[in-house]
């Protein structure tokens, strides 16, 4: 949530947080083509957005394919939520996603394009993979996460080859114990 107290602050960065339990309801659809945010959200995203492109600050959003994996298990893959797919899992025409961190993120610059902030930087404030407390939570995963989120967040996404994203990690953590914050 951004306060404004000072003139000092009217650049800074603006954290909205999208947890992604929540990333999935903002968007009309995963598929990066057609992503865009529901009408419910835009009365308030419009107003964040157009101060993000105004002062051009990034969007600050915390995106877990943990959350997503455990709550559509069946319908997405371990090796995709982990980062470790070997092949194409989806396909929006012109763009091949292998990983759901590039899926995820690829679907929220399509929002922001369509919202006409596509100059709008992402910044991944917070990410990672649970080492207990929960279903396919272990060291081992959060290990092979991260290791493969080092590996390709150099690269950018598909949709953005170009542009390294900037990532923040959140080590060691344990889903029960988020559970009850």
């Amino acid at each position: 949530m951004y306060h404004h107290r000072s003139s000092c602050f009217a650049s800074a960065p603006l954290l909205l947080l999208i947890h992604d339990f929540l990333l999935a309801s903002f968007f009309d659809t995963a598929a990066t083509q057609i992503g865009s945010f529901k009408p419910d959200f835009r009365i308030f995203l419009t107003p964040v957005i157009e101060f993000l492109v105004s002062k051009k600050s990034p969007l600050l959003v915390n995106m877990y394919t943990y959350f997503i994996y455990v709550n559509n298990m069946g319908a997405v893959s371990l090796e995709y939520a982990l980062l470790t797919s070997n092949k194409t899992v989806v396909s929006d025409g012109s763009n091949s996603y292998g990983n759901l961190f590039f899926l995820l993120l690829d679907t929220v610059y399509a929002a922001l394009e369509k919202s006409r902030a596509g100059s709008v930087k992402i910044v991944v404030s917070e990410t990672g993979w649970p080492t207990s407390g929960g279903t396919a939570a272990s060291a081992d995963n959060a290990r092979t996460y991260v290791n493969n989120l080092i590996r390709i967040v150099k690269t950018g996404s598909p949709r953005r080859p170009e542009l390294p994203i900037e990532t923040y990690l959140l080590l060691d953590f344990d889903v029960s114990f988020q559970n009850n914050c």
